[in-house]
């Protein structure tokens, strides 16, 4: 839990330091950070979905995550939860949820939230989270100060998100392969990406109900293992 406790106080302190610097930042200035945001997080989803080697299982675990997602809401469940703590802290900011939510996906969502979290759980090693944590902290000061204060809350779902998977790691740690954390992440850049096209206001896209799909490859392989254990 240590690399999840850093991850999370990095986005805090990060968060923090771009409320402050936010008023130094003119709106035309903040604008045109985003839509430079936006575009690197596609680039950055992109390099990451294109390394899968089974496609066809993307695609599976895109279409029944979905599914499962939409049935769940959970994209509707962080919406509440972001529009709660506004009204809460009983503030005038129309982009609260958004940076709450957008924020919280993108630091969930990828490759580095997944493997990290489950290298920390099973062999107490916390030096990807650490890596994770320079890169969230930085990109907190930017989300920040464009979308807010509600970045600093999106440390809740990373801990509770991260901290999970490494406490549940242990128990599904013979199917943890190699194989199966490639997909798992190559469908986290293909999210990655969705989110890019959300912050460039392309098309609003679904991101977190999407969720549930990083978590396919498990059940198909440990499908697979189960066959192939009794034939």
């Amino acid at each position: 839990m240590l690399g999840t406790i850093v991850n999370s106080m990095a986005i805090i302190i990060g968060s923090i330091l771009g409320v402050v610097l936010k008023r130094g930042i003119k709106e035309v200035y903040r604008s045109t950070i985003m839509d430079g945001i936006g575009l690197a997080v596609i680039i950055i989803g992109i390099m990451g979905g294109i390394k899968s080697e089974n496609i066809v299982l993307v695609i599976g675990s895109i279409v029944l995550g979905s599914l499962l997602g939409e049935i769940i809401d959970i994209e509707g469940k962080l919406d509440n939860i972001g529009n709660r703590l506004e009204k809460r802290l009983g503030r005038d900011d129309s982009n609260f949820s958004k940076g709450f939510v957008t924020a919280s996906l993108v630091y969930c969502i990828g490759a580095m939230a997944v493997v990290g979290a489950l290298e920390s759980g099973l062999l107490g090693d916390h030096e990807t989270l650490f890596a994770k944590s320079m890169l969230d902290g930085i990109s907190a000061i930017i989300f920040s100060s464009t979308l807010g204060i509600g970045v600093l809350f999106s440390a809740i779902p990373v801990f509770i998100y991260q901290g999970s998977i490494s406490i549940l790691a242990g128990l599904v740690k013979d199917i943890l392969t190699p194989e199966v954390i490639l997909e798992m992440s190559s469908i986290g850049g293909i999210l990655i990406m969705a989110i890019g096209i959300n912050i460039l206001g392309i098309k609003k896209i679904r991101v977190g109900n999407m969720l549930p799909a990083v978590f396919i490859p498990i059940f198909y392989y440990l499908v697979k293992m189960i066959l192939v254990f009794n034939s």
